[in-house]
């Protein structure tokens, strides 16, 4: 049984509140209505869908509970639980709803009563007879079949932002998680996708299983004149036509530091001239380092004089001799 994620079917985030939820709602209702759609199954499968997302997420008891079993997910399709046995009908039917939708009247009248196998079976029982609760309380060592498995808990991702600068250079962060304090390290030549693993830093796990580990994805944050290109950094320079032609020394900037370098005469423009060992740490490899890339651009001199004009001139006449 696939979950289903009510909060994308309504396209809202999970903080969204009460009147984004309603709105959401009434937004979809009203495209995917029986009545503006006859005949076409697959807005009456949509308007269900959704129907029946507004029925859990406006509900705060079952919002709550959807919450929890997110959470849980994982361990309950690993645990071999069988929810059939305390599944005792839907309130998705006629005459058990207690909200008030859009559009009076149950949904079950559009479709002949009945949600989605997944609402059914979390959502579905009755007197008492809840299968989500029974797997919770499984969970919390309540008894039950295979109440004594163990599970390993969920592994958690979460995304860190770094400057160009922390991943040349190393950093480390603080952060709260779970009531923990955790400190995570970023060694130098760090790079943009990199998965740092925290062990046992996930969910708890079940019945004395192993806590799941905690992945924090790093996102190099661009930098505006320094571009990455693998282990090498990456520089456009723009010098003037009499630099390109009689070469000269022009001042780079580099991760750690300005550094001077040297223009050859008669550099062309579109030339890359490298700078060994001023690009970025290779990760794991100490002490080597990729190179800093100066592509260059040549400014053509616009509003000449009339003595530039005549001096480019004798120029020409000397390079035809």
């Amino acid at each position: 049984m696939d979950y289903k994620d009510y909060y994308k079917i309504l396209g809202v985030d999970k903080q969204a509140s009460d009147k984004d939820i309603k709105k959401a709602y009434r937004k979809l209702a009203t495209k995917y209505h029986p009545d503006k759609n006859p005949d076409n199954k697959a807005a009456e499968d949509k308007f269900k869908e959704i129907t029946e997302a507004y029925e859990v997420l406006s509900d705060p008891e079952k919002r709550k509970k959807y919450e929890q079993l997110g959470a849980n997910w994982e361990a309950f399709q690993q645990s071999g639980f069988d929810p059939s046995q305390y599944q005792q009908g839907s309130p998705f039917g006629r005459g058990a709803g207690g909200h008030t939708f859009v559009f009076e009247g149950d949904p079950s009248e559009f479709f002949g009563g009945g949600g989605s196998s997944f609402f059914e079976t979390f959502f579905g029982g009755h007197n008492g007879s809840d299968p989500f609760e029974a797997f919770m309380h499984q969970r919390r060592g309540g008894g039950g079949r295979r109440a004594n498995t163990a599970y390993a808990g969920q592994d958690l991702q979460a995304e860190l932002e770094i400057t160009l600068k922390e991943a040349y250079q190393g950093s480390s962060r603080t952060f709260t998680l779970n009531g923990q304090n955790l400190r995570i390290k970023i060694k130098p030549g760090a790079y943009d996708g990199q998965k740092l693993r925290l062990k046992g830093k996930g969910n708890p796990g079940v019945n004395g299983g192993p806590a799941g580990d905690l992945y924090i994805v790093l996102k190099v944050i661009p930098q505006a004149d320094l571009q990455r290109d693998g282990d090498n950094l990456v520089y456009e320079k723009e010098i003037d036509l009499y630099t390109a032609v009689l070469g000269g020394q022009l001042s780079i900037p580099t991760m750690s530091g300005q550094v001077n370098m040297r223009i050859p005469e008669g550099t062309n423009p579109g030339a890359t001239l490298r700078l060994k060992g001023k690009g970025m740490p290779k990760s794991g490899k100490h002490d080597q380092y990729g190179d800093l890339l100066v592509k260059i651009k040549v400014q053509m001199p616009k509003n000449l004089s009339e003595a530039e004009r005549k001096g480019f001139e004798e120029l020409r006449k000397l390079a035809r001799q």
